[in-house]
């Protein structure tokens, strides 16, 4: 089969969490403030669509990740933080779908740079975004991540105590419970796209400058 064949549509929200929880590496959509969400469909049974793919955008979780990444314009950056496809798919499925995301972007968004983070830690270096035309900018420092009863939890979790989840978790932490603790990782690839040709070559002359100066 073609990825030609798979069609790809922005959907709301709650119609992937079920399928990013299931099929992603992290089992979690916690923490992630996504504001663009995307299902790639191919036939499934009886000749209905069926889902077999996911992404999902956010504005950078860090204010300081858009200001780096996107300098001139920071409110239009954003981040892709989940994409995720079932294995039973052709090799190149996951740069088309990439790709289709951007198309839909450039066309319904004013949004201009999109960075996303390859996370070592889970065996991945950034092949797809390599294939998809993204920009290598290097890795972040090493980092850590928090350990939930045997699970990997984001560590704004911890600090979310507006929610029933992040009040539990802050209190148990701070109760001292042995289930909760910290783990180092190692540093994510980072993986820049230019959705504007213009900005792009304003904050490479931008980046030039800054460089000389």
């Amino acid at each position: 089969m073609s990825v030609t064949n798979f069609t790809v549509e922005s959907i709301p929200r709650k119609s992937l969490v079920p399928f990013v929880e299931k099929h992603h590496y992290s089992h979690n959509t916690n923490g992630v403030q996504s504001i663009y969400h995307f299902g790639l469909y191919g036939e499934g049974n009886f000749g209905l669509p069926k889902m077999i793919g996911a992404a999902m955008y956010a504005y950078p979780s860090m204010p300081d990740t858009a200001k780096k990444y996107n300098p001139i314009n920071p409110t239009k950056c954003l981040e892709l933080r989940r994409l995720v496809c079932i294995d039973d798919t052709p090799k190149n499925t996951e740069s088309y779908f990439i790709g289709q995301t951007f198309k839909w972007l450039k066309q319904n968004t004013d949004m201009e740079v999109v960075v996303s983070f390859a996370d070592e830690h889970h065996g991945h270096t950034g092949v797809i975004y390599k294939a998809t035309n993204f920009e290598y900018w290097g890795e972040t420092a090493g980092g850590r991540i928090l350990i939930v009863d045997g699970k990997e939890t984001h560590s704004r979790s911890l600090n979310q105590i507006k929610r029933p989840y992040g009040r539990e978790l802050n209190r148990r932490y701070k109760a001292g419970d042995e289930n909760i603790f910290w783990k180092k990782t190692k540093p994510k690839h980072i993986y820049v796209y230019y959705l504007n040709k213009r900005i792009k070559r304003k904050i490479k002359k931008l980046d030039f400058i800054n460089k000389k100066s």
